[in-house]
């Protein structure tokens, strides 16, 4: 898919822009993304009741809590999501957190707890 046929969200903390998933290619059975968190912001804690979540670190820091975990991530860092697992990011850098994000589902789900 070419790089021009992408979907952005924008919020307070940053934005995602999504380069796959079936809201570009129907037949999609996989979401996948780039997430942006603006230095001394997070997202808001959540789950995804039909998909599991990979998150690979481009640049930047985070503590990314997982459930009642808390894992200090950088440049190169891996974190698996489970499916319905609670789990949210706060940029702790310099620099806004740039992040690639898969999800298991063409059509992630995302439900919000605060």
């Amino acid at each position: 898919m070419r790089g021009d046929r992408e979907e952005a969200q924008a919020f307070e903390w940053g934005g995602i822009k999504w380069l796959m998933g079936k809201a570009l290619d129907g037949g999609a059975a996989q979401t996948f993304g780039v997430v942006f968190i603006a230095t001394g912001c997070k997202n808001p804690r959540h789950y995804h009741p039909n998909c599991e979540e990979l998150l690979y670190v481009l640049s930047g820091t985070c503590e990314h809590s997982l459930g009642e975990e808390t894992f200090q991530l950088g440049p190169g860092d891996l974190i698996r999501v489970p499916q319905g697992a609670l789990h949210n990011a706060v940029n702790t850098g310099w620099e806004p957190l740039r992040a690639v994000i898969s999800f298991s589902s063409g059509d992630r789900q995302t439900v919000f707890v605060e």
